[in-house]
């Protein structure tokens, strides 16, 4: 499968095979006004594939400009400081809380560490330290005029504290990292990702319908591509969000373990998915965007902070 795609005449997503699968991580580049950025350059072990992707679409990793993180979960910034040794004129655009987990990516990689254990060097790679020097913070409200587009910058946590997208009022694009959910081409399915140890539903349904008043066009979603019906979207993983955090939370009330419930959610959702897909292969493709022991381990650890005597006491 070809590693970039052209959307219009200045916008690019690479598809950056991950764990030998395709259609699962894929930045998109801007190019205009001599700039060139990409927006979830990935982690570390997509780096090849990236570069690869950057040639193809006609440019060299010395033209980028701008690295625009969504928010800095390793699939998404986890490749950032492996990528600058072949970037010498990117700066870094981060939302404030994420940037110091950059320069100093200690906490970040133990947190990580504790949810994919041995998997860490296979899935992500090394993760190196971002130079504070070539990071930006940003905040809610801010304006970037970057390739050519002007884009809004929104802060929208509830899938991470450091989470912002950016829309670009002129084409109606919105790039909704991960906060618009997964959702994999040619599958009418809509997934929550919702790791520990940020999740937080009240938040998330309030940048949910904060996206709705910016009536954008499509999403562009890191996993993987464009979304044309997003109010539609928004809706269905605003509902898919509500009913996996019932489930999980009456599960946990029947005195179910993390593992049993890791189990009876599988169990309850892949038919539904392999119906819509017509297929068991997209099996694998979701539990490598969003995995099922993250999704339980972030519910369990809210439903935690929200309810910690009459659920998990």
């Amino acid at each position: 499968m070809t590693a970039v795609q052209k959307l219009s005449a200045d916008l690019w997503q690479c598809n950056l095979p991950f764990q030998g699968e395709d259609e699962i991580i894929g930045p998109y580049l801007l190019a205009g006004n001599k700039e060139l950025a990409i927006i979830d350059p990935g982690p570390t072990t997509t780096v090849p594939a990236l570069l690869d992707a950057l040639r193809e679409a006609g440019f060299q990793p010395e033209e980028v400009t701008h690295i625009l993180g969504t928010h800095i979960h390793l699939d998404h910034m986890g490749g950032t400081g492996t990528l600058l040794e072949s970037m010498p004129k990117a700066q870094i655009y981060v939302h404030r809380k994420g940037a110091p987990h950059l320069v100093d990516p200690t906490k970040f990689i133990a947190s990580a560490t504790r949810i994919y254990q041995d998997q860490m060097q296979e899935l992500w790679g090394e993760i190196k330290p971002v130079p504070q020097e070539r990071i930006h913070t940003l905040d809610d409200g801010e304006i970037l005029t970057v390739a050519g587009r002007r884009l809004e910058v929104h802060y929208t946590p509830g899938h991470a504290i450091h989470h912002v997208v950016f829309f670009d009022v002129h084409s109606g694009a919105l790039f909704a990292g991960d906060i618009a959910g997964v959702h994999l081409p040619n599958v009418n399915y809509v997934r929550p990702p919702t790791p520990p140890p940020d999740l937080d539903l009240d938040d998330w349904f309030n940048s949910l319908d904060k996206m709705k008043r910016l009536y954008p066009d499509l999403l562009y979603l890191a996993h993987f591509g464009a979304v044309r019906n997003p109010t539609q979207h928004i809706e269905r993983l605003r509902e898919k969000l509500i009913t996996w955090g019932n489930f999980i939370l009456g599960a946990v009330r029947d005195g179910k373990s993390e593992a049993e419930i890791t189990q009876m959610l599988k169990a309850h959702t892949e038919p539904e998915v392999v119906r819509l897909a017509g297929s068991k292969d997209i099996l694998k493709k979701l539990e490598l965007a969003t995995n099922y022991s993250m999704t339980v381990q972030g519910y369990l650890r809210y439903w935690k902070k929200k309810q910690p005597d009459s659920v998990l006491s």
